[in-house]
């Protein structure tokens, strides 16, 4: 069954109702790959992207069961979409509510008409999106191998005197000779007292002796992501330090040694803020303990306080807590994990114990 006729199925798809999606990333996952700009016009007999000359041979080459719509300067995506709307008799529009802009929605409704009425798709998509399918799984083993090698690769690089930004292009530049086509997102590096700020954005600060480096950092093959953080120590770090790496140790392994199906986010990230509160630092864990993984980096659902979601049998979710303590620096371990019948495997699969370079 392909993505388009799950969504169909999920929906219950009657006739005279079409689906439009406009996220790139439900784009991507219901079209098998087509990663230019447009949208899906979707009944439950017609497949189409409606995109401009740019894009038209990719979509052809990326979708082949889809029909190509070709917008031109005299002929909009909106007016295609009432002729669509009209040659089908369409009299309801499921709709992205959370992607459209206020603008878009409105020359949406105004091209269709007052006869059509639009309902919100509730992120139908997304919740498609959670549980991977074997080939999805393949292709974000690749990401995470890579990034799991160019981690290892990379500590021989890391020097002092370095600054941030250099040791983040020599990160990069690694995963994209391991095989990366993309970065899952922008590249992490906090080093030192920087360490204590969860997203540093690195900078011309030079590594010290004695500082602890995070690195958060992931490549993207084939449209999905991987996402990895370590923490390594350039030289022995303070005993303080050494305590904040091994109790966050701890609870990552705790964690996400209790991943499996039917697990409620809510408890398993209650589990190391717990652990990191008994240990002497509540209130220095703020962030969610992890989120899926993807075709976006942050997909749902999340480890969090907030997320009573039950875990499910193909989803690929981060495991990352962290302790931050301004003016001495900060130690995040994370590691992104399948979750499997019988309880989890990592996919990203790094050392975690301290390294002291």
């Amino acid at each position: 069954m392909t993505a388009t006729e799950r969504l169909a199925d999920m929906l219950r798809l009657p006739a005279n109702t079409a689906v439009l999606i406009h996220d790139p990333s439900n784009i991507f996952y219901l079209t098998d790959g087509f990663g230019g700009e447009g949208l899906l016009y979707l009944t439950a007999e017609r497949n189409i992207i409606v995109t401009d000359f740019r894009y038209v041979e990719a979509a052809e080459k990326a979708a082949p069961g889809f029909e190509i719509a070709r917008t031109e300067h005299d002929h909009s995506w909106e007016k295609w979409l009432a002729e669509l709307c009209e040659q089908d008799g369409i009299h309801e529009i499921r709709y992205e509510s959370n992607y459209l802009s206020v603008d878009d929605f409105e020359k949406l409704r105004e091209a269709l008409g007052e006869e059509i009425s639009f309902v919100p798709l509730r992120k139908a998509p997304q919740t498609l999106r959670q549980i991977k399918t074997p080939a999805e799984i393949v292709t974000m083993r690749k990401a995470a191998a890579i990034t799991s090698e160019a981690f290892e690769t990379v500590l021989g690089k890391i020097r002092v005197g370095m600054t941030e930004t250099e040791l983040r292009l020599e990160l990069e530049n690694i995963m994209y000779r391991l095989g990366a086509e993309a970065l899952a997102f922008d590249t992490i590096i906090a080093s030192g007292e920087n360490g204590s700020l969860p997203h540093a954005v690195p900078g011309g600060r030079k590594l010290r002796r004695g500082d602890m480096i995070t690195m958060d950092f992931g490549a993207r093959v084939g449209g999905y992501c991987s996402d990895m953080t370590r923490t390594v120590a350039l030289g022995e770090p303070s005993p303080e330090m050494r305590k904040v790496y091994n109790t966050v140790l701890r609870a990552q392994s705790l964690c996400e040694a209790a991943l499996a199906p039917g697990k409620n986010c809510y408890d398993i990230d209650r589990l190391a803020r717990d652990y990191i509160d008994s240990q002497g630092y509540a209130g220095r864990f703020g962030h969610g303990l992890g989120h899926c993984v993807g075709i976006d980096i942050h997909e749902n659902p999340r480890l969090s306080p907030s997320c009573h979601n039950t875990l499910k049998a193909g989803m690929v979710i981060t495991v990352e807590p962290g302790i931050y303590i301004p003016e001495l620096g900060g130690v995040r371990i994370e590691n992104t994990c399948l979750i499997k019948e019988n309880g989890s495997e990592p996919l990203t699969t790094a050392r975690k114990e301290l390294v002291v370079l």
